[in-house]
């Protein structure tokens, strides 16, 4: 999440969320495609006995184990690439939050998966935010997350998933959207 401060007199504070575009989801996604498509060839080969592959001879493979094994992996494989672009192009989990105190309005807005979900955007009054909540939870998996604290209403995430950010920009972050927003800063 990257804050932005913009627009005229530092009304608007407005946080991109970056969602599936993350280098490292297009890192697994080239890798895992290379992969599930090479096994895929490898278990057509062994069965046409035919070789597609350019790196090795996979056409004296028997089917019957081997062949069937490489061509379900391949499969598989193929079809968690073909999840993971599509995750890529649709965006999903990325948007921004808007806090505008020209209108008053929270504005949370997220890229879904195709349907009727697509579009997850989210509005409250700006007098309804009571705090700005930090989480923080080390170890093996750890998690860095800042939460807005809404009235009658369950804690609203606003940090990307599944990339913790350190400490000081946690904090950072943190402590600015609850001045902007003359909110307490809780859980630090």
């Amino acid at each position: 999440m990257k804050a932005q401060t913009t627009s005229k007199d530092s009304l608007i504070l407005r946080q991109e969320v970056v969602g599936a575009r993350r280098p490292s989801n297009y890192f697994w996604a080239v890798i895992v495609s290379i992969g599930g498509l090479g096994f895929l060839l490898a278990g057509l080969s062994s069965y046409l006995k035919v070789n597609l592959l350019l790196v090795s001879d996979t056409s004296a493979l028997q089917f019957i184990p081997q062949g069937v094994a490489l061509l379900f992996y391949g499969t598989a494989g193929t079809l968690l690439a073909i999840y993971l672009w599509l995750s890529l192009l649709w965006n999903v989990g990325g948007g921004y939050n808007e806090f505008n105190k020209e209108t008053g309005k929270v504005k949370i807005f997220r890229w879904g998966y195709p349907g009727k979900n697509r579009r997850i955007d989210l509005d409250w009054p700006l007098e309804d935010a009571q705090a700005v909540r930090a989480e923080v939870r080390e170890g093996l998996n750890p998690k860095r997350e800042l939460f807005l604290r809404i009235k009658q209403r369950r804690d609203i995430p606003l940090t990307r998933v599944g990339d913790p950010m350190s400490l000081s920009e946690l904090e950072n972050q943190g402590a600015e959207l609850a001045r902007f927003l003359e909110i307490p800063l809780e859980g630090l």
